[in-house]
């Protein structure tokens, strides 16, 4: 597995090691024969999140939506509304329309997700939380 970073001056020889030494635990978990990986190709939460061990990723998805990862039906439903919230980044009508429901009906849902995790989609930090969390599941 390769790792590389973009060039540097000699003050910032540090960042870019630091940054190649990122890109190669990014291709060494890949699982392939030869993987190369430059740090440019980190651009997204996704691929940076690959770099924290899966046992603190799991943990951190289960802090954030512990009680809808019961397994119930009702929870699982409450999960995909979720998911499908995100994914329209917080529109009410495209949730709505995904999820062939009433936009009211996506209101209680997201309600009752908010009253369950304790977080709110109107605050950043907590949607950005809930975010991640799908991510890593």
């Amino acid at each position: 597995s390769v790792g590389t970073s973009s060039p540097a001056p000699l003050p910032a020889l540090a960042d870019a090691l630091r940054a190649a030494s990122h890109a190669r635990g990014l291709a060494r978990e890949g699982g392939e024969a030869l993987a190369v990986v430059a740090s440019e190709d980190v651009v997204s939460v996704a691929r940076l999140l690959r770099a924290v061990p899966e046992q603190l990723r799991r943990a951190f998805a289960a802090d954030v939506l512990g009680p809808l990862l019961d397994g119930s039906p009702a929870h699982a439903e409450l999960l995909a509304t979720l998911r499908a919230f995100v994914e329209c980044s917080g529109s009410w009508s495209r949730t709505a329309q995904r999820l062939h429901l009433h936009q009211n009906t996506v209101r209680y849902r997201v309600a009752r997700l908010e009253d369950l995790l304790g977080r709110s989609v109107r605050d950043l930090d907590d949607l950005v939380d809930l975010h991640v969390a799908l991510q890593l599941l």
